[in-house]
């Protein structure tokens, strides 16, 4: 067990118990700027300051003296904006196929399915901030930064990598020449570990108190923000001047195997085609290890039921059938770019004790960060694109998450309206558990399994079908209302009463 003195080291699909911002006595924030901690400020006591002050006084009577303690507020706002991450999830993908319209983006644009991920990642930056607010060892803190993304990675795999079938079909295996590397734990844990451990080996080079003004908190932590902006580089570069040549993939039927080339030749191409990013996975991991349902399937160039999936147009060029990776290698280093965000935001929770003070960066920031994500995409300089993790998409989805976390801030943190909330919370604080059952279909499938003369014959089948459709004369509304009610009300009373038992799945 962990000590709970010793914050955890938490990841964006991490749970537990809520982060903690201290405040003085009469429970009000308070903008007192305290005493070096290791990595920022605390507010500090009046009290035990005076109490440590009286140095004459004789050792026996100061041991007397009860030790005061500093009442404490957790921030429900970050398991309820990760709860929310995960209903999300849940939803758009078991609903995403009955409604095209909040399913990911064949290729450029934003639905809200797109916002999933950076969302995620979002929290990954905030919580990092949180929980290494305090190093009292980093070599201790560094080896639990690279446990937490082994286990990441290991679950990310066996998850996504196709070792795992379900929830549809009850078998598992992988044959190793066709298993996929990348996925969304995986993107996860590059992110998280990237960030984390530029966060901790700068434990000792930032200020401790922060100069006046606006900007003070970007220089103070500029370190955090120079990772940021090489992986912006390192992105940027790759993406426009990499020479992306022609390249060619095999399509296995069941008595022959057909082989397509696509035509590139070609650099600094965003199209869907003859991207960096591609070419990127396809060297790195082999074209056989990327992920072979791409949503670009759905685009008009390849089919006629776009934005809905559907066969392929017979004069549909060869790359609507070929693998693309979603969460590969160079739009990850993009994607760190998201968690840098975030562990500013984070930041500004630990220094600014004043709501007002703390809104203000969050809302303006978040402001700059779609106007510029508009301009590039309207301009066409850098379109929004989920697939590509395009600089333009970092800034929108980015400044989406501050608008949604500071508007949660708001009502849950300001005004206490904690109640309504209450079901994201207990996702948020089980997120790994039911990422795990409920958004990757464990649970369902363990239901599958009890079938009755053959596999379609399940529970999880007859309730959406006879329940829902059958109902609702529509297989479409059926669909989700199942996911509303049997899916995210189903988990959020299973977190609400684990939490209620102090039952938490941690990585």
């Amino acid at each position: 067990m962990e000590n709970p003195i010793e914050k955890r080291l938490e990841e964006g699909l991490g749970t537990g118990t809520q982060p903690i911002v201290e405040e003085d006595n009469n429970n009000k924030s308070t903008s007192r700027q305290g005493k070096k901690d290791g990595i920022g400020i605390h507010p500090s006591n009046e009290n035990e300051e005076k109490s440590v002050a009286k140095t004459d006084q004789p050792e026996k009577l100061k041991e007397e003296q009860p030790l005061i303690k500093q009442k404490t507020k957790r921030v429900a706002t970050l398991d309820a904006f990760r709860g929310l991450t995960i209903v999300l999830m849940i939803l758009v993908d078991d609903a995403g196929g009955a409604y095209s319209r909040i399913d990911h983006s064949p290729w450029n644009g934003c639905t809200l399915a797109d916002f999933v991920m950076p969302f995620f990642l979002f929290i990954v930056g905030v919580a990092i901030a949180l929980a290494l607010k305090k190093i009292p060892k980093v070599k201790s803190a560094i080896r639990k930064i690279i446990s937490r993304t082994l286990k990441l990675l290991f679950w990310g795999i066996i998850l996504q990598g196709g070792y795992s079938h379900a929830p549809d079909n009850l078998s598992y295996g992988v044959d190793m020449k066709q298993i996929r590397w990348c996925g969304i734990l995986q993107r996860i844990a590059l992110v998280y570990f990237v960030v984390a451990i530029i966060e901790t080996l700068t434990t000792k080079l930032r200020p401790t108190i922060l100069k006046p003004g606006y900007f003070s908190i970007f220089t103070a932590y500029k370190w955090q923000w120079f990772g940021g902006f090489v992986a912006f580089v390192i992105y940027m570069v790759t993406a426009f001047s990499l020479y992306v040549p022609d390249w060619s993939f095999v399509l296995h039927h069941e008595h022959r195997a057909e082989k397509y080339t696509v035509k590139c030749g070609m650099r600094g191409h965003f199209g869907p085609a003859c991207n960096a990013v591609g070419y990127v996975d396809r060297q790195v991991w082999g074209i056989n290890h990327l992920y072979t349902q791409p949503v670009w399937s759905r685009l008009k160039a390849c089919t006629f039921s776009s934005p809905d999936s559907g066969p392929l147009r017979k004069d549909a060029p060869s790359w609507c059938r070929g693998p693309f990776e979603p969460e590969g290698l160079l739009s990850s280093i993009s994607a760190i770019l998201s968690g840098t965000i975030g562990i500013h935001y984070g930041h500004v929770l630990i220094h600014f004790k004043e709501h007002a003070e703390r809104l203000k960066h969050w809302v303006s920031m978040a402001l700059v960060l779609l106007t510029v994500a508009v301009i590039l995409h309207f301009t066409d300089a850098i379109p929004i694109n989920k697939q590509l993790y395009s600089y333009s998409y970092v800034c929108f989805t980015a400044g989406a998450a501050g608008i949604v976390f500071s508007g949660f801030y708001i009502l849950i943190d300001v005004w206490g309206l904690r109640t309504p909330f209450l079901f994201l919370e207990w996702i948020g604080m089980n997120a790994m558990l039911v990422f795990v059952m409920a958004a990757q279909g464990i649970f369902a499938a363990f239901i599958n399994g009890w079938y009755y003369k053959n596999r379609d014959s399940n529970l999880v089948n007859w309730i959406q079908q006879h329940i829902f459709n059958d109902v609702w004369k529509s297989e479409k509304v059926g669909t989700l209302l199942y996911v509303i009610f049997a899916e995210i009300t189903f988990w959020s009373v299973v977190a609400g009463i684990l939490h209620k038992l102090g039952i938490y799945w941690k990585l």
